[in-house]
């Protein structure tokens, strides 16, 4: 299991990233939304993290009609908002040497499910989310439990 409390976040985080500019409109984050599985998408301005948008905060924004048959044109009108008025601004990021239990920590004490990971200039070069701490826990389980079937 991730028994190193200094287990480096590393090899765990996503580092594909994709990231919108705080100026973009809400349809450039639908578009994304609509191709990829993750839940989350960096805002960047000057190249420079500055905010993040969770699929639920964009789902907040657009409203529940929004795509559904009984769409109206005023249903659309959200989606010429830009992300930076729909970002979250209070950024909990992490150091590319963070460890898992760092990671582990802020999901725990900010309440929340992915972390932006920058390097030394706060450009973003990962992220990293619960699920991506819990594939390789899994992972390890998986393995030790077929090495101790094999001993």
């Amino acid at each position: 299991m991730i028994r190193e409390k200094q287990m480096s976040i590393k090899s765990l985080m996503t580092t594909e990233l994709v990231t919108i500019d705080a100026n973009d409109y809400l349809s450039s984050v639908r578009e994304i939304f609509e191709l990829v599985t993750f839940h989350h998408i960096l805002v960047l301005e000057d190249e420079m993290l500055v905010g993040i948008i969770s699929d639920r905060d964009y789902f907040k924004a657009v409203g529940p009609r929004l795509g559904t048959p009984i769409e109206t044109e005023r249903d659309k009108m959200p989606l010429q908002k830009r992300a930076h008025q729909i970002m979250n601004r209070r950024l909990v990021t992490v150091k590319n040497n963070a460890t898992v239990l760092d990671v582990v920590s802020c999901f725990h004490k900010y309440k929340i499910s992915c972390v932006p990971v920058i390097d030394e200039l706060n450009k973003p070069i990962g992220i990293i989310s619960w699920r991506d701490v819990m594939s390789a826990l899994c992972s390890q389980m998986i393995k030790k439990q077929l090495h101790q079937e094999q001993s």
